[in-house]
């Protein structure tokens, strides 16, 4: 894996920490992409380090200064709890034990607006302010939001990966990874695309009128 000196040096941020404070915001903020709405009620699980150093370091302000929509280096992180709370965010913190083969700095986030739209989003911090998804909603996925990423929740069925493909071609974007989870075979299904650069209107708006397609939420390079 290649790094870069913004890995070593580590990233523009609020301290006190870049894994439980830096990762633990780009975790938020992921979630807020990937629900694709700002949230009513936020469940936050934490694993590991987090659950038992997390409060010290900020994890708890820092993942809701993410479901917030601020970045790792905004100065009113401190503030996010309150602000959270005046906005009518309601949100609960619970330590949980997601299992010895977790990453320790681990966050499970639950959010609602109704009981029509929900998310779960399973995250790890892994260093130096990175971040790696491991599963979003109960669908095992892989990525680490470095690059313009598109969610596509959509029924399985033959020849739906041909035509997402087909799409991104058309408009001459490069697909740097691909992966569908699924619940079941001809079931609900997931695909990640992790794309060389961001997607254009015209590619969502025609990837949202495949057959098939439930959901499609777009997530920015995180900075």
């Amino acid at each position: 894996m290649s790094h870069s000196v913004f890995n070593i040096i580590g990233p523009a941020m609020i301290g006190p920490s870049s894994s439980h404070t830096a990762g633990a915001v780009r975790i938020g903020l992921v979630a807020r992409h990937l629900f694709g709405a700002p949230p009513k009620r936020a469940t936050v699980e934490l694993h590991g380090s987090f659950a038992s150093t997390g409060i010290g370091h900020a994890t708890d302000r820092a993942i809701v200064a993410g479901l917030l929509g601020w970045q790792p280096d905004d100065p009113r992180l401190k503030d996010s709890l309150e602000t959270a709370a005046g906005e009518g965010v309601d949100i609960e913190f619970v330590a949980v034990d997601l299992g010895e083969t977790m990453h320790p700095n681990t966050a499970r986030i639950t959010l609602s607006a109704g009981a029509a739209h929900s998310l779960v989003l399973t995250a790890s911090s892994v260093g130096g302010g990175s971040i790696e998804i491991v599963g979003v909603d109960d669908y095992a996925v892989r990525f680490a939001a470095q690059l313009p990423t598109v969610a596509i929740w959509h029924d399985d069925r033959p020849g739906f990966l041909a035509h997402v493909t087909a799409i991104f071609a058309c408009v001459d974007t490069n697909i740097a990874t691909i992966q569908t989870a699924r619940r079941h075979r001809a079931a609900e299904a997931l695909t990640i695309v992790e794309l060389d650069v961001p997607p254009l209107s015209a590619a969502t708006a025609l990837l949202g009128c495949i057959g098939h397609v439930r959901r499609l939420e777009t997530l920015p390079t995180l900075s």
